[in-house]
């Protein structure tokens, strides 16, 4: 959860662009350099691999080796394009988590960074608890959201995620850029009903809603790090 004084100081400056050095929670993608703002972080959230689906369905590392982080705890990000896993695909993320909390690593859980579409939220949840069931005991499940859920999920397909996943990070971007009108998919998280955390992209756009603080399943932000643009 984000500190205390983090998420103050973010309450604080509602127009400003997103400024990563104010947040203790982040994203560490493929292909961005770290940043000094990583020495603060308390949970770290890094990409590990794609399960892609061609030319065969096999999780594809993205790492150049094992992290070694000490301090933060982690999440281990498994990016999806596909959610008929194999055998295979099942056997490779176990392999990756051992080796990870192998190496020293506070690995807390495993996020799924997956486009469900609103209306097939109840099979997504159907994978969900599948993917649980074979995960060690002390493994959280964590999945990435569309702003999209809050607004016109299905209660049902919301429902059945609630008891599944530990927590959700919904983002209010796409891609580089902040999805325009994200104020008004936030003015309905009340129907959500799995903790969440808001994923903000650093250096873009972010108001709080006034609500979003009273929120009793707010549990703070995640900022997607970015490389500095080239002048």
């Amino acid at each position: 959860m984000i500190g205390a004084v983090a998420l103050a100081l973010a309450a604080a400056v509602p127009d400003a662009a997103v400024d990563a050095a104010r947040y203790d929670a982040f994203w560490l993608w493929a292909g961005v350099r770290p940043q000094p703002v990583l020495r603060q972080a308390r949970r770290l959230y890094l990409l590990e691999g794609q399960v892609d689906a061609v030319p065969t369905v096999r999780l594809i590392a993205q790492r150049p080796a094992v992290p070694h982080v000490a301090g933060a705890e982690i999440w281990m990000v498994v990016r999806v394009a596909t959610l008929r896993w194999s055998p295979l695909v099942y056997r490779q993320l176990l392999a990756e988590l051992a080796r990870w909390r192998a190496a020293g690593n506070r690995v807390a859980g495993v996020q799924i960074d997956f486009d469900a579409r609103t209306r097939h939220l109840g099979e997504y949840a159907a994978f969900l608890a599948d993917l649980r069931r074979r995960l060690p005991g002390d493994c959280r499940l964590g999945i990435t959201g569309l702003l999209d859920w809050s607004a016109n999920g299905d209660p049902a397909g919301l429902d059945a995620l609630a008891g599944v996943v530990d927590e959700v990070v919904l983002q209010i971007y796409q891609g580089r850029h902040v999805i325009p009108g994200y104020a008004g998919y936030l003015a309905r998280l009340g129907r959500m009903t799995v903790p969440f955390r808001i994923g903000l992209l650093q250096g873009g756009e972010w108001r709080a809603p006034p609500s979003l603080a009273a929120n009793p399943r707010f549990r703070g932000y995640v900022v997607f790090l970015a490389n500095p643009a080239r002048r």
